[in-house]
């Protein structure tokens, strides 16, 4: 395997939420509905969201910043286990595969305010 792509990112936790707060119908064109909210039915906080943003950004960084690629076409989830994963679908697939990425890396973090993620595609 070989290292086809690294993205990271960061994302201010308070600029993040004025933005979904200014922005109508914008926490809808980023996520899907299992990253918004939890099992429970409850909203999921905005570190957790502002870290899930970073990661999509960095996911993008890592398959070439490409123009047209779809938020939605990427989901950030988190395994029992607590580690991250990324699953994708549609403009971020087809990326991926063009490319010959066959294993995603994702590593999240919030703290002080930011919210950072790094993204490493493998092929």
């Amino acid at each position: 395997m070989s290292i086809i792509g690294v993205g990271i990112d960061v994302a201010e936790i308070d600029r993040f939420r004025a933005s979904l707060e200014r922005t109508p119908g914008l926490a809808d064109r980023v996520f899907i509905e299992e990253e918004l909210y939890l099992p429970s039915g409850e909203r999921r906080g905005i570190a957790s969201l502002a870290a899930r943003f970073a990661a999509k950004e960095a996911l993008a960084k890592a398959l070439g910043a490409p123009a047209g690629l779809y938020w939605t076409d990427a989901e950030v989830y988190v395994e029992d286990s607590g580690q991250p994963r990324l699953r994708v679908k549609g403009t971020v697939a087809a990326r991926a595969a063009e490319l010959g990425v066959k294993s995603w890396h994702v590593s999240l973090s919030h703290d002080a305010g930011v919210a950072s993620a790094v993204v490493v595609a493998e092929g």
